[in-house]
Parts: C-alpha cells; sequence; structure tokens
C-alpha cells in the first residue's frame, strides 16, 4: 500500500474535523489553510468523503463540513481503503481486492508470504488507529514541541 496525495490530504482534513469535532461546521478555506493543501482538490476529497457519509456538509455563506460520526468511531482503515483501495502493497495478498499475481505458485511463494505478513501489519495498525487517536496523538506532539521550545529559551 502506498499513500497516495489524495489519502493524505484526506486524513490530514479528517483530523482538522476531529479536532473541531462538533455540531459547528469548519469551513473549506481553513482547513485548506491550516494544512496547505489546494482548496480545489480539497472540495473534490471531502465531496468523495461526503458520498462515504464520514463527513458531511452544510452549504452556504455560513457552510463547510463536520465529521458524519465521532472522530473515535471513524477508522483510519475505513478512510484509506474508501480513498485508495486495497491496504496490501500487492493484489495477492488483498483479501477485498484479491488479484492472482504472476508467480506459478502463490502457495510457495515467499514474497507473497512476506508480504501477507505485511497486510495484516497495516490491517491492524490501520484498523485499530481512529481519528480521535491521531487527533491525540498530535496533541501529544505539540506539547513536547513546546515544552522543547521552552527548555530551549
Amino acid at each position: 500500500m502506498k499513500l497516495s496525495l489524495r489519502g493524505e490530504y484526506a486524513l490530514r482534513a479528517l483530523v482538522v474535523l476531529g479536532q473541531n469535532y462538533g455540531p459547528e461546521v469548519v469551513r473549506i478555506q481553513s482547513i485548506s489553510d491550516q494544512q496547505n493543501i489546494p482548496k480545489r482538490f480539497l472540495e473534490q476529497i471531502l465531496s468523495d468523503l461526503k458520498s462515504a457519509q464520514i463527513v458531511e456538509s452544510k452549504r452556504g455563506v455560513a457552510g463547510g463540513y463536520r465529521l458524519a460520526k465521532p472522530p473515535e468511531k471513524i477508522k483510519l482503515a475505513v478512510i484509506v481503503r474508501h480513498i485508495e483501495g486495497a491496504l496490501a502493497p500487492i493484489s495477492c495478498v488483498s483479501e477485498r481486492f484479491y488479484q492472482k499475481c504472476t508467480c506459478p505458485d502463490e502457495s510457495t511463494c515467499g514474497i507473497r508470504a512476506v508480504m501477507k505478513e505485511v497486510r495484516e501489519a497495516i490491517v491492524k495498525i490501520l484498523e485499530n488507529t481512529s481519528v480521535a487517536d491521531v487527533c491525540q496523538r498530535v496533541r501529544h506532539l505539540e506539547e513536547q514541541k513546546s515544552r522543547a521550545f521552552e527548555y530551549i529559551i
């Protein structure tokens, strides 16, 4: 699995929405400015996430986006699968997007065995990590950075 720019931007936008979770919407321009994401590209991504019922939108002058569910209920695996497709590094180990590979015998292929372990590790992490977990990590990293900066001064 390789996370595309689209996938990275989707995750970053969802972290902003997770940090601002509540009844109010976040303006798309605010997300774009905070995360340095081109606004037009962000609009396409958020529209796609809306079709997957991951986010909700409000139209108009006071419009914007918010998460459709609490951030602890949105797992990264759902987002990445929606945006990128398979979580597997090669298609012959994918459970949801399996395609036969070109090796002569999948059952004895050492590369396939290793890539299956890689897929399992990726799936385990992404299915056990929510948007809320990432938001918590951001807060923790910001606190560490702040403490380090205070120490320097």
